[in-house]
């Protein structure tokens, strides 16, 4: 037998080719079950060649490394075969990982099948020396080559068929993988070689005649490993873009998911907007229907909250609105569905079946909204008006479900606010009142509608005409004259109230500007602020501005608020009433005695008087009770250093009574009624 020796170089480089080959083969895999169409059949050509001829260049490389005593050459026929085999054995275990799944039987058939042709491609390479006499193989050692086909390619296509999904951070994981098969290949060719007995006097036949393997090393390797590194760097380049692509896609995808989200909820609150509302009521309209059941749907309007929002600014509102949802939310079902429609209005959709349940959530909605909110370093107070429909008997669709509930928490609010009403039928027509009413209101101001009549108010002791109180109504084109009574909550509720005050308090300063030029230089008037308006940021600026417009002196205006009003946050009125102060007109709390004040509070008001509530002059001189109580009211304004007006006097004999209790002012029915401006200039002008 002729004696074989290795170049250990070549040895190396078959090797190494092994574990490239297979390295670069498991990121083809991956490649491969990314794709779709025809990128796919490129893929798995581009694969099947790549790893073939990987394959093939580590068996011929380590042939290359098999020397003998004697010359050898190789048939270029035979070994482009092998090559051939190669690829296809490839192609098919590229294949067999195109399946989603790869059970035990597939993996065992597919191992069997590709082990096949890589042992068929190695014996084959060998038969292209053309050994004459033949080669003859030792059993054992080629059915051990056998083995270790077969088991290298069921561990190759394992290994491959569970990293095919990992991203490119498990190139470690995939490299041990590529080691662990490129070795395994390397042992089944170096197997195969020690299989092969050469007997003395052989002669290779493909000497001459075949490929000289003096030069051909050189250029197996070389492009080998230009094609593997072409199809690894293909490899990484698609893998990367499609990790790009990916993260592009996941982006795109949560961006979609932030717009449909955002489409349908509230940006503030983060609950259901009108619109997913709408769509939430139409599948509770439908299960009803189907199942012949009911649900019911709460409409809440805060009150008060207006107020707040003018008072402390739109973030304060804001912060106001989100924790009144949290509030909602804590004691709502999960399946209930709470939303808002915008400003302070809520709505609640609830498959509560019993009347007596549903009341007792509202009651429930009621107590927590009532409680006090510590936002922004203030203590706020709201509570929540709430109409309730059930369906089907309150209304057949979305528009006369809405319709009917908003129309009972109107209702509600007539009552007195913070409770709750179920639909009757007479609340409609007082709902259409309502929205005719805001409607006239809106119209109003355009058509200049608004008057203000004038109030005479005179010294108690001298019974001069010292001013007068302006006071609003509205020439209605249809009602005639309507009195603030009736359509005051009305513009508070819409906003319209800060609108309409600014007028009044522009149209009263013309009007004295008048009295003044016709030669009542000593007169004033006094002008009511609402709570809204008292509350708006822009109030103090408007107040100056009015002056400046009209060339006012500042002492001549009388600014009137409620003593609850005044009372509802102390610290803040009393910056507002110092802003107010220092601009050089006067303040006067209105409707004493009426609210709960603070004496600590009072008297650090920088307010000029108080007036004394109609409601303690009716009953006098003969009521002891209210005799006290006006008693007291004088004793502490002259005590705080305040004026003391009397309202609602109508009686020489309370006027008596009033002025002897040292009243400074009086106003009432008794030195005249409210009255356009014309005639209160007449009532000025003595005949």
């Amino acid at each position: 037998m002729l004696a074989s020796t290795y170049n250990p170089l070549l040895v190396l480089s078959s090797i190494f080719i092994s574990i490239l080959a297979s390295y670069t083969a498991l990121g083809m895999v991956g490649r491969i079950a990314a794709a779709q169409g025809r990128a796919a059949y490129g893929w798995l050509a581009g694969g099947a060649c790549a790893m073939g001829i990987g394959i093939w260049a580590m068996h011929f490389v380590g042939m290359l490394a098999f020397r003998l005593p004697i010359p050898l050459g190789y048939d270029a026929v035979i070994t482009a075969l092998s090559l051939l085999i190669a690829i296809a054995s490839s192609a098919f275990a590229l294949w067999i990982l195109t399946y989603k799944t790869l059970p035990w039987p597939r993996l065992l058939a597919g191992a069997l099948l590709m082990g096949v042709g890589i042992i068929s491609m190695h014996y084959t390479g060998m038969e292209a020396l053309r050994m004459n006499p033949g080669i003859r193989y030792v059993p054992s050692l080629v059915a051990a080559s056998v083995a270790i086909a077969i088991g290298a390619s069921g561990i190759g296509l394992w290994m491959a068929f569970h990293l095919r999904g990992r991203s490119l951070h498990s190139g470690w994981l995939r490299l041990g993988a590529a080691v662990i098969l490129g070795l395994a290949i390397a042992g089944m060719h170096y197997t195969g070689m020690a299989a092969a007995q050469f007997s003395s006097g052989s002669i290779c036949g493909a000497l001459g005649a075949g490929v000289d393997s003096r030069w051909l090393a050189l250029v197996v390797i070389v492009v080998t490993m230009a094609v593997l590194g072409i199809a690894l760097v293909s490899s990484v380049l698609d893998a990367r873009l499609e990790s790009r692509t990916a993260k592009l896609a996941g982006f795109l995808a949560d961006a979609n998911g932030e717009l449909r989200h955002r489409a349908l909820h509230d940006s503030l609150t983060n609950l259901p907007n009108r619109v997913l509302l709408a769509d939430r009521l139409a599948q509770c309209i439908h299960a009803a229907d189907a199942e012949e059941g009911q649900f019911a749907l709460m409409f809440m309007d805060l009150d008060g909250f207006k107020a707040v929002n003018d008072a402390y600014g739109h973030q304060a509102g804001d912060a106001l609105l989100v924790e009144v949802a949290r509030r909602i939310l804590s004691r709502v079902r999960p399946e209930d569905t709470i939303a808002r429609l915008g400003g302070d209005e809520f709505v609640l959709l609830t498959g509560l079946l019993e009347p007596k349940d549903v009341a007792g959530l509202a009651e429930s909605l009621l107590t927590i909204i009532r409680e006090p909110f510590q936002l922004a370093g203030h203590e706020l107070r709201v509570s929540t008006s709430i109409g309730i429909v059930m369906y089907p008997r309150d209304g057949a669709s979305q528009r006369d479900l809405l319709t009917n509930a908003d129309a009972a928490m109107y209702h509600s609010k007539s009552l007195g606010q913070n409770t709750y009403c179920f639909f009757q039928a007479s609340m409609s027509a007082n709902a259409q009142q309502q929205l005719q009413l805001l409607h006239d209101l809106r119209m109003a101001m355009e058509r200049r509608e608004f008057v203000l009549h004038y109030q005479a108010k005179v010294d108690a002791h001298s019974g001069i005409i010292t001013g007068a109180e302006a006071l609003l109504r509205w020439h209605h084109p249809v009602r005639g004259l309507v009195f603030p009574d009736e359509f005051i909550p009305a513009a508070e509720k819409n906003g319209m109230i800060v609108q309409i005050g600014e007028w009044v308090l522009g149209e009263a300063c013309r009007q004295l500007c008048i009295w003044h030029e016709k030669g009542h230089r000593d007169k004033s008037v006094a002008v009511n602020l609402s709570g809204l308006q008292f509350g708006h940021t822009g109030l103090v600026q408007a107040v100056c501005d009015v002056l400046q417009r009209n060339n006012l002196d500042p002492r001549h205006l009388t600014l009137e608020v409620t003593e609850t009003v005044a009372m509802r946050d102390a610290d803040a009125s009393i910056l507002i009433l110092q802003q107010l102060n220092d601009t050089g007109i006067r303040i006067a709390i209105d409707d004493f005695g009426t609210g709960y004040s603070s004496l600590l509070y009072l008297k650090r008001l920088p307010a000029h008087e108080l007036k004394i509530d109609r409601g303690f002059v009716r009953e006098l001189p003969h009521s002891t009770e209210d005799a006290a109580i006006v008693s007291a009211i004088l004793a502490l304004g002259h005590t705080l250093n305040l004026k003391v007006v009397a309202e609602g006097v109508e009686t020489v004999a309370q006027q008596q009574f009033l002025t002897g209790l040292g009243c400074d002012s009086l106003q009432g029915y008794l030195f005249g009624r409210p009255m356009p401006p014309d005639q209160f200039l007449e009532m000025l002008t003595p005949s």
